[in-house]
């Protein structure tokens, strides 16, 4: 798995990116899959309601990541923009 990720990172280094984007993305695909698999988990143990309970914090924790990502993205379309 880390040679994946270090793999991941050498290619975002040499396109540019910026590194903060590239951690924040793999940090909201890793709260992303656990979030599924903890909901998942409590469906099968007939839990619906902390299930989805644990899909909205889900939600919410990536809502909280993704705000750098959604502020680089408009001070990127700003600076095109005459």
């Amino acid at each position: 798995m880390s040679s994946v990720v270090e793999v991941l990172n050498s290619l975002a280094r040499k396109s540019g990116l910026d590194t903060i984007y590239f951690v924040t993305t793999l940090k909201i695909i890793g709260i992303a899959y656990i979030t599924e698999f903890g909901s998942q988990l409590c469906q099968d143990a007939n839990e619906k309601n902390l299930a989805s309970k644990i899909e909205i914090a889900g939600k919410v924790m990536i809502i909280f990541l993704s705000i750098p990502i959604i502020i680089g993205l408009v001070e990127a379309i700003l600076s095109i923009m005459p």
